[in-house]
């Protein structure tokens, strides 16, 4: 519980400095904006309305939990618990959120990306393969170069913002990590949910010419239930 607990707070270090140097969210302007919930507002603004300061109690940079491990019965075998300005109001206009994720023996957090953030990920337990692909090369006669790693407990990796990223737990046992992003809502886009399991459907004749693949392999995938570890 302690290592946890420190390594919670490495976590945070390692993206507070990063947001210094660079982040995806503007910059307070005051020293504190907590979230007003999404339901009670009455303007939509980039980010969150302010709660009156006047209102502001400690509960409100507060969020316990992260000592309970995610329910990874799933058929992906892991599951994400995350601590953004959405289960944290306190969080708004800082820059910065949390996660844990949890691995079943051979659990998967599947192809993503965020779209606001950079993620640093520490490993707490257990083994994981990890990796990021990079964009598209200005050179088209080159591929998408994958950075890829076997993490251990203690072993710390770096996601940049936006690249299509994954971790998989190669080993025999439960494993464990904490991870800091640089945006307090960095969103998550996994790709197989996307590409295939949009509301609406993306017409088969685009994903058949996109995969080059027959249109029986397309309507096999969008029949799928794509599941949601978050």
């Amino acid at each position: 519980m302690k290592m946890a607990l420190v390594s919670l707070a490495t976590i945070f270090a390692f993206a507070s400095f990063a947001t210094f140097g660079y982040a995806s969210d503007p910059s307070p302007l005051q020293d504190f904006c907590v979230a007003v919930n999404d339901t009670e507002a009455f303007v939509f603004v980039n980010g969150k309305i302010c709660k009156n300061p006047n209102m502001v109690v400690a509960e409100d940079f507060l969020f316990r939990g992260l000592n309970k491990p995610g329910n990874t019965s799933n058929p992906l075998g892991s599951r994400v618990t995350p601590v953004t300005v959405n289960q944290l109001p306190g969080l708004n206009t800082l820059g910065i959120s949390a996660v844990r994720i949890d691995y079943a023996p051979n659990g998967l957090n599947p192809p993503h990306t965020h779209p606001r953030a950079t993620e640093i990920l520490i490993l707490l337990k257990g083994t994981l393969y990890v990796g990021f692909v990079t964009s598209n090369p200005a050179d088209p006669a080159l591929k998408n170069k994958l950075f890829a790693k076997y993490l251990h407990p203690g072993d710390v990796f770096v996601f940049p913002q936006g690249l299509i990223h994954f971790q998989f737990n190669v080993g025999k046992t439960n494993a464990v990590a904490f991870a800091g992003l640089s945006s307090q809502n960095p969103g998550v886009i996994t790709i197989a949910n996307a590409v295939f399991g949009s509301d609406p459907p993306i017409d088969p004749a685009v994903l058949t010419k996109a995969f080059q693949v027959e249109k029986d392999v397309i309507d096999y995938l969008q029949a799928q239930f794509w599941w949601n570890i978050d």
